[in-house]
């Protein structure tokens, strides 16, 4: 099972010691009988002695018994520079355990701050504020999940956040692919192993191989390469959009995903992946959403409801995020979204969390040229 670390402690922590220092993880699970499972991250260093991070996470399912397990080796996580393709981590938010399939360089539009860049993000129609949001480059990464992990991650990110336009020909409209997921370098927490194989995923032998003469040793197959290339248009992150208010920032990332032809007519498509995290103490739960959607076209459409993707998570300090992905789809080639979350706290009080407004622009090939190789999931 992953360890799962909170980033502001265990970070500072791996800063403070050199390459030198032994880090060794061990995962630790509780008694069975409790309703909750202790990881307990222990860092060994030959002359500070023994640190050990506790957490205290729900699960929804686990194995029964104690289990002790080893699972490698931190490194000291990368202040500048990137990690390589084959890179072993653990999410800092979520605590998985996963591996790096290739970087991607975006641009991060943080309306927290106004960070000195060219690049400039003007507020879409009808949007309130008129603060001009500049971007920085920002490196993500993609990513394959230990599906060993899924289960203990479902009820706080989708496992299946990553989706695809089907072939026009096909009856199914979305495809998704289980356990992919995009990673912000500082959710990065590296660390490696000698197991030749210490991800379970059906895609990592297809994508990697183990090289004990490279670092990381597992390296990129002809596999991941052609599948990177068939399907850049429709992975490719380029936009990012932040912004916090009361302590409970919210993530966008769009992606464009295609067009097809509905009845003598256009339609494009995009998917957004939306992370909620509260960077507060207060408990608090979200209870509705409340988008607007202008397109090209002249259209301004509002969407209200309960929730978000049927669900009204808890936020607090012991489960801070949650992750979702959607779609939208526009008669129009370009667009843009904006919006609020409305949350409650303990108190029976609500208030309004502002969603960056995020555009949606369409690409000139809009026809996806291939899934390979799969496994993928229908969606519909």
């Amino acid at each position: 099972m992953a360890s799962c670390v909170i980033r502001r402690g265990l970070l500072s922590t791996l800063n403070k010691y050199s390459k030198t220092h032994t880090l060794s993880v061990t995962l630790f699970t509780a008694d069975p009988n409790s309703r909750h499972e202790v990881n307990r991250c222990r860092l060994q260093c030959p002359t500070r002695g023994v640190f050990n991070v506790l957490q205290q996470r729900f699960m929804s399912s686990r194995p029964e018994g104690k289990v002790l397990e080893t699972v490698g080796v931190f490194e000291a996580p990368k202040q500048h520079g990137k990690y390589e393709t084959g890179q072993l981590f653990l999410h800092s938010v979520f605590g998985y355990r996963g591996i790096v399939l290739f970087p991607w360089h975006a641009r991060l539009y943080d309306r927290d701050i106004t960070p000195q860049a060219s690049h400039s993000k003007p507020e879409p129609p009808g949007a309130h504020g008129s603060k001009e949001v500049k971007g920085k480059t920002h490196t993500y990464y993609q990513v394959l999940i230990d599906t060993r992990d899924c289960p203990h991650i479902s009820q706080r990110s989708q496992t299946e956040a990553v989706t695809f336009l089907a072939n026009h020909d096909d009856s199914r409209a979305l495809y998704a692919i289980p356990g992919l997921d995009y990673v912000s370098h500082e959710d990065i927490l590296p660390y490696n192993s000698t197991d030749q194989v210490p991800i379970q995923h059906e895609l990592f032998e297809r994508f990697l191989m183990f090289d004990p003469s490279k670092v990381p040793p597992f390296v990129p197959r002809d596999t991941l390469r052609a599948w990177q290339e068939k399907n850049h248009p429709w992975l490719e992150l380029s936009d990012v959009h932040r912004e916090t208010t009361e302590n409970i920032r919210v993530t966008v990332i769009p992606f464009y995903m295609g067009m097809r032809e509905a009845q003598n007519s256009h339609v494009y498509w995009w998917r957004y992946c939306i992370r909620l995290e509260n960077l507060g103490n207060e408990v608090v739960q979200l209870r509705e959403r409340h988008w607007r959607i202008f397109s090209l076209s002249g259209t301004l459409e509002t969407v209200r409801g309960r929730g978000v993707v049927g669900r009204e998570p808890v936020l607090s300090k012991e489960q801070p995020a949650f992750q979702y992905s959607s779609h939208v789809s526009l008669q129009a080639p370009s667009g843009h979204m904006w919006g609020s979350y409305r949350l409650e706290r303990p108190n029976g009080t609500f208030f309004d969390v502002r969603i960056p407004p995020f555009s949606l622009e369409s690409k000139k090939d809009d026809t996806p040229s291939g899934f390979l190789p799969g496994p993928f999931t229908s969606l519909a």
